[in-house]
């Protein structure tokens, strides 16, 4: 007889997606994304940081300032990030998981890649022109975005 209280799928993948923020070195928000395809197989993952070849301690991590003492014309979102890992095939009705709802950034990508779902932990920023251009774009694209839901087992980390 098999074990009871084993992760679900959802709960897996929004660890894998959780652990991979853990990566991330931003002071302020740690995000990460799991793509997945139908078969439940990892295709790839992401977390927000520098583009490779620029120094995590040369570019800024300030949130406010002028824009080029920011992060945000730097720094490359997790979705994306997991979009760009992926080394091969295709992601076209893949799901990702992500720790935070994408900008409309990555939604674009998130669309023109193929991917049909996405599953996200947080939408502390659902009131912000960018979140909710996501989100016109995921329905006019047919894109189902849903909250991640525990099936009772929190998954937890201290990172």
């Amino acid at each position: 007889m098999k074990r009871d209280g084993y992760l679900n799928w959802d709960e897996y993948f929004m660890g894998v997606a959780m652990l991979s923020a853990g990566r991330s070195k931003d002071p302020s928000t740690q995000v990460g994304a799991c793509i997945v395809n139908s078969e439940n197989r990892i295709m790839s993952v992401g977390y927000n940081g520098m583009p490779a070849g620029c120094s995590d301690d040369k570019f800024p991590w300030d949130r406010k300032g002028d824009t080029l003492d920011t992060k945000y014309p730097f720094v490359c979102h997790a979705e994306l990030n997991a979009i760009l890992n992926f080394r091969g095939g295709s992601l076209k009705g893949c799901k990702v998981y992500c720790t935070l709802f994408p900008c409309n950034e990555c939604a674009k990508a998130i669309i023109q890649i193929g991917i049909s779902e996405v599953i996200y932990l947080e939408d502390k920023y659902s009131k912000t022109d960018s979140v909710i251009a996501s989100k016109m774009m995921f329905e006019a694209a047919g894109v189902r975005f849903r909250p991640y839901k525990t099936g009772g087992h929190e998954v937890h980390f201290q990172l």
